[in-house]
């Protein structure tokens, strides 16, 4: 059995699913070495409605996740979405003492940035800084021991509804669980399926999940914008469900066996048989029938998707193209609809950068959980922002915010 403070463990807090993924740390990689997965049945577009039937789902998955991995989980990384995240871009300026830039003027000019009027009913999840400048020289990215007068900083600053963030929380505390840290899922996901040379040349990243579509940009190596969609897999379930008058959980499995983006990628025009509602018995439906329903949702999808990045203005920053991802994007034919209404090129992101039972998690339904433990892992030596069991993470995070703010202005 692994030591506890080497394990590393993402708890992804899906609409559809919920998902635990168990690494160890090793030397040079990290192992993945235990996977749970169930059916998640108390969140709608990725926000928590039914706290008890969460918790359930968060044990059953947690517990299948130990069994494999021969372990006891008691810390975990937690995703967080949904239609409430909201993200923007602050600039922050000060003056470097001694002439060189020390830790604490990086410090100083995060803080700088982050001076930002937030709602009461809103809290700071992330706080990524994206370059630096040093008297007018620009594109900096560690700014320690460089030699300059004036120091700014731009960065990219991530919220979610508190009452959001606290119900994830309090759902893994239910079930056991302490959250060393709340992550938002498409930086999450980015980790896994993202390689370095796509993040510095320019690339989208749209993570199509159960109930929302997170998509997160990035450019020159940093992250330049993220927003969530409230749609999703789900959706294309429920058309399924409503369009062939089948049960929720039949239409989902036909979605995933039969189910094409398009009519046109469509191989064979075969015949599947349909299940139907109230005990009628089942029909004979045309696949083509099957894949004009699904083809308006994503098209939805992509176009909503690209509105948001051409409303950033970042179309022209993407030169890498996009990089598809979450469990709806496995639909066959997905990467080649996007192509078309993209008009850019987009591949399919599974995870990457790991060991252990790397085969059994690769695909695209796995990359926020993978993420999530390559997130904890390159933070892992650095001191948590979230500790549950050191009290209330929310009452902590706002009084040290009220100790900066009257800091700065005394």
């Amino acid at each position: 059995m692994a030591r506890k403070e080497d394990l590393i463990v993402g708890l992804d807090i899906g609409t559809t699913k919920i998902c635990a993924i168990v690494a160890e740390r090793r030397e040079e990689r990290v192992d993945i070495v235990g996977i749970g997965t169930h059916p998640s049945r108390g969140l709608r577009k990725g926000v928590v409605v039914d706290i008890d039937a969460t918790v359930t789902s968060i044990k059953h998955a947690v517990e299948e996740a130990e069994l494999m991995a021969d372990c006891e989980i008691t810390s975990v990384y937690a995703g967080i979405a949904g239609g409430h995240i909201r993200a923007f871009n602050s600039h922050g300026v000060v003056a470097v003492k001694d002439d060189e830039v020390s830790e604490n003027d990086v410090k100083r000019v995060i803080d700088a940035a982050k001076a930002v009027a937030i709602p009461m009913d809103r809290e700071v999840i992330h706080v990524i800084p994206q370059d630096f400048i040093i008297d007018d020289q620009d594109g900096i990215r560690e700014p320690l021991g460089m030699s300059g007068v004036r120091l700014e900083a731009k960065i990219h600053i991530v919220t979610a509804a508190v009452t959001s963030a606290q119900n994830i929380v309090k759902c893994a505390n239910k079930a056991g669980l302490n959250v060393i840290d709340i992550v938002l899922e498409p930086l999450a996901s980015s980790e896994a399926v993202l390689a370095h040379d796509e993040r510095d040349l320019g690339v989208c990243l749209i993570d199509i999940g159960g109930g929302t579509t997170d998509i997160a940009v990035f450019a020159d190596g940093s992250i330049k914008h993220t927003s969530v969609l409230g749609l999703g897999g789900y959706h294309v379930s429920n058309d399924i469900a409503v369009g062939l008058r089948t049960p929720f959980e039949e239409a989902e499995r036909i979605k995933k066996r039969f189910g094409v983006a398009a009519a046109r990628y469509l191989g064979s025009d075969d015949v599947i048989s349909v299940p139907s509602v109230g005990g009628r018995r089942p029909r004979e439906v045309s696949r083509k029938i099957l894949c004009e329903i699904i083809e308006p949702r994503m098209e939805e999808i992509f176009c909503l998707a690209r509105g948001e990045i051409a409303k950033a203005g970042l179309e022209e920053r993407i030169p890498s193209g996009v990089v598809l991802t979450g469990g709806c994007s496995a639909l066959e034919g997905a990467p080649e609809l996007a192509e078309e209404i993209f008009e850019a090129p987009v591949r399919l992101g599974t995870p990457m950068h790991i060991g252990g039972l790397q085969d059994v998690v690769r695909s695209p339904m796995y990359a926020t959980g993978v993420g999530l433990v390559l997130f904890g892992e390159s933070r892992g030596r650095v001191q948590s922002r979230f500790r549950i069991r050191d009290g209330s993470i929310f009452r902590r995070v706002k009084q040290r915010m009220r100790e900066w703010f009257y800091g700065e202005f005394d």
